[in-house]
C-alpha cells in the first residue's frame, strides 16, 4: 500500500514549463496544458527531476537513487534500474489570479480543478457551484442582490455566495479568502489565456545590441503568471523521505528559463510524506 501525500506549488515568478526556446522567427514557446481544462500543469517528469537533482547534489547519488530509482547502468543486465519509491502526477492549477480593470485582482478556478484537489487532499467539503464567490468579494454592485465581476473579455455575473475559505491550501500564502471566485467549467480556458504572462525576446548580436536577423529575431514566451498555485498528488512505498530536511516547504526552480528570472516557485508537502 502506498502512503498518499501532496505537494502545493505557489508561483513566485511567471513559470514556463513546456517547449524550449528555439531559434525559428516567431516561435511561441508553449506552456504545457490539461487536455480537459486547457490550464497549465507541470508534468511529474520535471517534479521529479527538479527534487531528485537537489537530493543529489546534497546528499549524493546513492540516496537519490534510494527514493527516486536507480538511473541506466550501461554493461549492467536490465541496466541496473530499479523503481522509485516516491511517485509524482502532474500538478494542476488551483487557482490563477487574474487582473480585472478597476477591481482588486481575483483568483479563479473551476469545479473540474477543485475536484482534483479535493481527492488528493480528502477534502469533505461540498463543490461549489460554478459562478460561485464570497460574500465579501468586492465587485460591481448591480440593483440589491446581483454582483458583477468585469473581465477584459465581458462581464460575469456571481450567481451563488459560499465561504471559499476550505479550498486555500496550506503554503498558499498570497491568497485571501475575499478574492476567491470558482467560474464555469467551459470559462475557464478563456480565461486562463488572458491571465497569462507574455514576453516578447530577441537574439541580439554578439558584438552590439542588434536584433540577429540570420539566425531568428523573435521569441514569444508565455508563462503562468506569479502568485498562482497549483496542487500535485505524491505517492510512497516507504516513508522517511525527507527532500527539504526537516522544513515542509522550499522556494526551488522550475522550466527551462531560470537565468531569466522564470520559475521560482514555493513547495509545500502536506500528508504523510515523512
Amino acid at each position: 500500500m502506498y502512503k498518499r501525500a501532496y505537494g502545493i506549488i505557489e508561483t513566485l515568478a511567471p513559470l514556463h514549463v513546456g517547449a524550449s526556446a528555439g531559434e525559428e522567427t516567431g516561435n511561441l514557446n508553449l506552456i504545457f496544458r490539461d487536455q480537459f481544462t486547457q490550464t497549465g500543469v507541470i508534468p511529474g517528469s520535471s517534479i521529479r527531476g527538479r527534487l531528485r537533482a537537489d537530493m543529489r547534489q546534497d546528499d549524493g547519488d546513492s540516496l537519490a537513487s534510494r527514493w527516486y530509482g536507480h538511473h541506466v547502468v550501461e554493461g549492467v543486465r536490465d541496466g541496473g534500474t530499479t523503481e522509485a519509491l516516491v511517485k509524482f502526477e502532474y500538478a494542476s492549477l488551483l487557482w490563477l489570479p487574474v487582473f480585472c480593470p478597476g477591481q482588486p485582482v481575483v483568483w479563479i478556478t473551476c469545479p473540474w480543478l477543485l475536484k482534483r484537489y479535493q481527492q488528493i487532499a480528502g477534502i469533505t467539503t461540498p463543490l461549489p457551484q460554478p459562478y460561485t464567490a464570497p460574500k465579501t468579494l468586492q465587485g460591481r454592485q448591480v440593483g440589491t442582490n446581483r454582483k458583477i465581476l468585469f473581465f477584459n473579455l465581458g462581464f460575469m455575473e456571481i450567481e451563488h455566495e459560499v465561504d471559499l475559505a476550505p479550498w486555500i491550501p496550506v503554503g498558499a500564502t498570497n491568497l485571501k479568502p475575499d478574492s476567491l471566485v470558482v467560474v464555469g467549467d467551459n470559462d475557464i480556458a478563456m480565461l486562463h489565456d488572458m491571465a497569462l504572462y507574455r514576453q516578447s525576446r530577441v537574439k541580439l548580436l554578439d558584438e552590439m545590441k542588434k536584433v540577429d536577423t540570420d539566425k531568428g529575431a523573435f521569441f514569444n514566451v508565455e508563462a503562468l503568471p506569479e502568485s498562482s498555485v497549483m496542487v500535485f498528488p505524491i505517492a510512497l512505498k516507504e516513508t522517511g523521505w525527507k527532500p527539504f530536511g526537516e522544513a515542509d516547504s522550499q522556494e526551488l526552480y522550475f522550466g527551462g528559463l531560470e537565468s531569466i528570472g522564470f520559475g521560482r516557485s514555493r513547495v509545500t508537502l502536506a500528508g504523510a510524506y515523512n
